[in-house]
């Protein structure tokens, strides 16, 4: 079955935020090489786990975000090393780009400035090709060829336990 906002609605995302939503997921996923099954139902169950079914960016502008980012206040490991850092740069996106590092490499490699606008990574337009962009990065096709469901889920939310914080259980389904 191909991608389109009819699958992504079978799948459970709201309809309205699949049709919005489906031609920027299926071009980040072939600009990244997404495209077998193994690694589409990978990428899709990390990213609907990540953006609850992609509902924390219901608009194609929308920035409606999960939580504050303060806990990532004074987070080094994340470049966050500027007061404010932490809720500037806060999980966002269908696979919650955070901190200040990632939010420098993901303006380098695409072309947009999310350092001085940060909540663009909210939108559908850089947020999928931010997801993509973060699997290739961590080398995720390889993961996925191999069915390596937690090796996939431990380079994105790094604990990939089947209880909280990584809900590796929900992710599987």
């Amino acid at each position: 079955m191909a991608l389109s906002a009819k699958t992504l609605v079978k799948l459970g995302v709201d309809a309205s935020t699949a049709r919005a939503h489906a031609p920027f997921l299926v071009a980040a996923m072939r600009e990244c090489d997404i495209t077998t099954k193994a690694r589409a139902e990978m990428f899709l169950a990390q990213l609907f786990h990540e953006s609850i079914m992609l509902s924390t960016m219901p608009g194609l502008h929308d920035t409606k975000e999960a939580v504050s980012g303060a806990a990532y206040e004074g987070r080094r490991d994340l470049g966050n090393v500027q007061r404010g850092d932490g809720v500037r740069f806060k999980g966002r996106g269908p696979i919650q780009v955070t901190g200040r590092a990632n939010y420098k490499w993901m303006s380098d490699k695409l072309g947009a400035d999310f350092i001085a606008q940060p909540k663009l990574l909210a939108t559908a337009r850089y947020g999928y090709r931010a997801a993509a962009a973060f699997w290739t990065r961590a080398n995720l096709n390889a993961k996925a060829d191999k069915g390596d469901f937690e090796g996939v889920t431990r380079s994105i939310n790094g604990a990939a336990t089947w209880n909280a914080p990584s809900h590796q259980a929900r992710r599987v389904a």
